[in-house]
């Protein structure tokens, strides 16, 4: 059997291991990016490493989350960003260049490269035919320093593109169908890898808005082929040199194998609260909408925006809807500014924002009380958009933009005859707010605001761990449920004192008061844990207050990383059935914990207030034991683990 386009490029970036399904590997990173509500955190981490420079081909730090400069606190953290990224060797994109992914999908992203990011949604790049992967900031730090990812080495499986998509039906609609498929724990542990003979007929922003939502799959990544529609699309951004062709063997060896019928796709559209509750648009048309955005990592492309100002071309939004476009990169809206696309859009009636994620990680723009949000974004749990009642669906551009018309939800394809979009032979090319480092950063300043605080220390793994359950949450909880963002708490991404106070405030606003109270302890949790934003704080925060384990049916993959990272134990329960047997306040014993841990024995917990002992599980690898024994990944580098991996 030949080798899957996954294969190749893992193997040729294979330090560690073997690509066995399951079994732990390590990986040559070539990129990192990072962004500024987990950037800052990975350089603190970085610094305390002690490298004087890194260690990869390229290393890209994105201000695109934390845009609003209300107190000093951003703008503090901005310069913090930009002078370590100078000192140790990293480009810098500045607030307003745009969205990490979309400007590193036009500038930097290559085929056959690898690339780590500390954003859930890094796997976009991989749109354009690179290994591209989510984690945790400290994964990212570890990276620039010279040092190997490692994972456990994911199925690959084929996602077979059949045909070609009817008129208004997007690329948006085709990972929409993958997750009403396979649903938001559907891809945990695999890594999705499209072919057919679809490919060809979708553009290189096409393909990255199918890898982007890649990650509400739960899946390590996705990967498109480095076709002649990559090299078409690096040459229009100046970087032809950068193409190279990589397909898979046509006998190449596949885990699974999925078809999807392109030609008999309709507009689709996933419902409150979950980016898996996905129906036809037109089963639910005639809801009214209140607001609409258009925009984020997912769909913010030139192509996109190109269809939305051609639907609204001589038209005006209806009266009851707001409005609200954030071009994806300061490229596409310099685009769409000369060519007269933006005035269409400003002339129907929308409200132009920064370059910048936005709305979508609930940074200004949310939604009134109970009403019904229609956003082109990639996540819409409850209280993300910073309007706990609030109602929101996720959408194509094209159906944004007809029910923003409309004033209700509405199929595109009542939109009639296609538009036809021009797609420019060379994209609008200017760097200048991307600042490369200084040749020698010795002599580089940084600068540290006082919001900027120490790392908090962690300690080594205890014998035993005796305290209560703090707090019992179901399945499917986030990483916004944990810790949420928006304009209130992001600021405090570099203070993890004044962070932790917002941990599970979404969930139980008295949890913070409780943990202070009782001490040390561990949180109950259902099935897919951890789902969502790859922010680490979701980790260090829960670790400053004293948990000391999480205790679930089934974890998210970066989440259960980033708990080892920061010396918190993450178990499974034996029986899930276990769960019922648990309340929050009940007295709970871990009895040799630490030696069950490094020497792979059976762990079971006491809970003292019932007067029950169930058992538990790990699928700890022998690294990750004693990573928690150390107590974390920064911890167990500075010890000299496995040569400082």
């Amino acid at each position: 059997m030949g080798d899957s386009l996954t294969y190749k490029i893992l193997k040729s970036h294979l330090v560690e291991g073997t690509l066995k399904p399951g079994t732990e590997i390590g990986i040559r990173i070539d990129q990192t990016l990072t962004q500024d509500a987990t950037g800052t955190m990975a350089y603190l981490e970085f610094e305390s490493m002690g490298i004087d420079r890194v260690k990869t081909q390229i290393s890209v730090s994105y201000v695109d989350h934390n845009m609003l400069q209300q107190g000093f606190e951003n703008a503090d953290d901005h310069r913090y960003l930009q002078s370590v990224a100078a000192r140790y060797g990293v480009y810098f994109s500045k607030p307003g260049n745009g969205i990490c992914h979309q400007v590193h999908l036009e500038r930097f992203a290559e085929p056959g490269k690898t690339l780590l990011g500390s954003d859930s949604h890094t796997p976009t790049s991989s749109g354009m035919g690179m290994i591209a992967i989510g984690a945790g900031g400290l994964e990212i730090a570890l990276a620039m320093a010279g040092m190997p990812y490692l994972f456990p080495m994911p199925k690959v499986v084929l996602v077979k593109l059949n045909g070609k998509l009817k008129p208004w039906v997007s690329a948006k609609d085709i990972i929409l169908e993958m997750l009403r498929r396979l649903t938001v724990k559907g891809g945990v542990g695999k890594i999705f890898e499209y072919g057919g003979d679809g490919v060809k007929f979708l553009s290189i922003p096409e393909r990255s808005t199918i890898t982007n939502m890649g990650a509400e799959l739960g899946a390590t990544t996705s990967i498109f082929p480095s076709d002649e529609r990559t090299r078409e699309y690096l040459v229009k951004q100046g970087r032809g040199k950068a193409w190279k062709e990589l397909v898979a063997d046509k006998n190449a060896f596949y885990d699974e194998v999925i078809e999807v019928n392109l030609n008999s796709l309709e507009p689709l559209i996933a419902c409150p609260h979950s980016p898996d509750n996905v129906k036809k648009v037109k089963d639910i048309e005639g809801i009214k909408v209140q607001q609409v955005c258009i925009g984020s990592c997912t769909n913010s492309s030139y192509t996109d925006l190109m269809k939305v100002a051609r639907i609204m071309k001589g038209k005006k939004i209806h009266p009851e809807v707001s409005l609200s476009i954030n071009p994806g990169s300061k490229q596409v809206l310099e685009m769409i500014s000369r060519n007269g696309a933006l005035a269409d859009i400003i002339s129907a009636g929308a409200r132009i924002l920064e370059s910048s994620c936005g709305p979508c990680i609930g940074m200004g723009q949310s939604p009134p009380t109970g009403s019904v949000s229609l956003r082109t974004f990639n996540r819409n749990f409850e209280g993300r958009s910073g309007t706990k009642d609030a109602n929101v669906y996720i959408v194509s551009p094209e159906t944004a933009a007809i029910s923003a018309l409309k004033g209700e939800i509405t199929s595109p394809l009542k939109l009639g005859k296609p538009v036809k979009i021009f797609i420019p032979n060379k994209f609008s090319i200017n760097d200048n707010m991307i600042i490369p480092p200084v040749k020698n950063g010795k002599k580089v300043e940084i600068i540290r605001g006082p919001n900027i605080k120490p790392l908090p220390d962690t300690k080594p793994l205890p014998d035993s761990v005796s305290g209560k359950v703090l707090i019992k949450v179901g399945d499917n909880i986030s990483t916004d449920h944990i810790l949420p963002a928006g304009a209130k708490v992001l600021p405090l991404r570099s203070n993890i004192p004044a962070i932790s106070e917002y941990t599970f405030n979404a969930v139980d606003p008295q949890f913070v008061k409780r943990a202070k109270e009782w001490g040390a302890g561990v949180v109950l949790g259902g099935m897919n844990y951890g789902q969502g934003s790859s922010r680490e704080h979701a980790a260090i925060a829960p670790m400053y207050l004293g948990v000391k384990a999480v205790i679930t049916k089934s974890f998210a993959r970066i989440h259960r990383a980033n708990l080892i990272n920061f010396g918190i134990v993450p178990l499974m329960l034996e029986n899930e059935n276990d769960y019922n047997l648990f309340d929050t306040g009940d007295d709970i014993q871990l009895d040799g914990l630490r030696e069950a841990i490094l020497n792979k024995k059976d762990i079971t917990i006491r809970n003292a207030t019932k007067d029950k002992t169930v058992s538990l599980k790990s699928d700890l690898t022998g690294r990750e034991r004693e990573i928690l024994a150390a107590g974390g990944r920064l911890n167990y580098v500075k010890l000299g683990g496995s040569n400082g991996r």
